[in-house]
């Protein structure tokens, strides 16, 4: 797989991505759940509430490499504080 020039950043993030995966379809078989309104006035499960904070981060994330110099640690932040506020209120 050399033409895909992995690397361990790389790696993990997909490795990360497919392990969330995974817990959350082990955590539909075995906790159903049933889908809750939140602020956005529509029914989202776990799974809907996961993808929104996906793609919410990669705005994140796109947005603090154009609009900032400043280390990527500092989006990951946002990004955790944006999970957790989209888990909670969504």
């Amino acid at each position: 797989m050399d033409w895909m020039a992995w690397t361990w950043p790389t790696a993990a993030f997909f490795a990360i991505i497919a392990a969330l995966l995974a817990l959350f379809t082990f955590l539909a078989i075995r906790f159903p759940e049933t889908p809750r309104t939140g602020v956005l006035r529509i029914e989202t499960t776990r799974g809907d509430r996961l993808f929104i904070t996906l793609l919410g981060s990669a705005f994140v994330n796109i947005a603090w490499l154009g609009l900032t110099d400043q280390p990527q640690w500092g989006a990951l932040i946002v990004c955790a504080l944006w999970a957790a506020a989209v888990f909670r209120w969504v």
